[in-house]
């Protein structure tokens, strides 16, 4: 278990104890499982920005994206043609192209579109959009995470940077090495993913065998 420092009652990187029977497990935890990345995704249906948070919330989870990042993300940044996302690592990061899958780029499409409804000017290159025609800020994101571990019932809430987590877990459980986290997620320094490889006991799978 990874721990984390709790930042008084309502800190970013501790979770709030909402009264929902908060275990101290849980709020210690850094990352998100892909179940509850799913939950989270889930709970933005029917929402006011549903087609933006959904493909908001799909991204910094598959390209384990910083908020920051998220935010920063240009139009031309999204290659839909050649099915590519342009990564632009943030803190000294080593910047790098993902591949899109089909439900990203059915989530793209559909944002897009909606994004296209609000005749932003044309200087506007910035992907994600708030309701006031604005570059999506931060805390925005902050505030819909929150609202969204509400909306999926979990015991905690959840905070952007898990999904960050969540993704270089993710990578680990389905047999990826540390090298290859390390590229995805644009580390410099290997030290930062061994914690996804670790603890994953898939990575022992193979001995023993006859």
């Amino acid at each position: 278990m990874i721990k984390t420092p709790k930042r008084g009652k309502t800190g970013r990187r501790g979770a709030r104890n909402t009264g929902r029977g908060v275990s101290s497990e849980d709020s210690d935890r850094k990352h998100l499982t892909s179940r509850e990345v799913e939950r989270l995704i889930e709970a933005t249906r029917d929402s006011r920005n549903e087609i933006r948070d959904r493909c908001l919330l799909l991204l910094m989870f598959r390209h384990g994206l910083r908020v920051s990042e998220a935010c920063g993300l240009k139009l031309d940044h999204v290659d839909t043609e050649s099915r590519v996302l342009h990564v632009s690592r943030l803190k000294g990061g080593l910047s790098t192209t993902h591949p899109l899958r089909t439900d990203e780029l059915r989530m793209i499409s559909a944002w897009l579109k909606e994004r296209a409804r609000m005749k932003l000017p044309a200087t506007v290159k910035t992907f994600f959009i708030s309701e006031r025609r604005k570059p999506l800020h931060r805390s925005a994101v902050h505030f819909l995470l929150q609202r969204y571990s509400g909306t999926a019932a979990l015991p905690f809430l959840a905070h952007p940077h898990m999904l960050r987590h969540a993704c270089g877990f993710a990578l680990a459980d389905q047999g990826a090495d540390t090298r290859l986290i390390q590229d995805y997620l644009g580390h410099r320094n290997i030290q930062h993913t061994v914690k996804y490889t670790a603890t994953n006991p898939a990575r022992f799978e193979k001995l023993w065998r006859s």
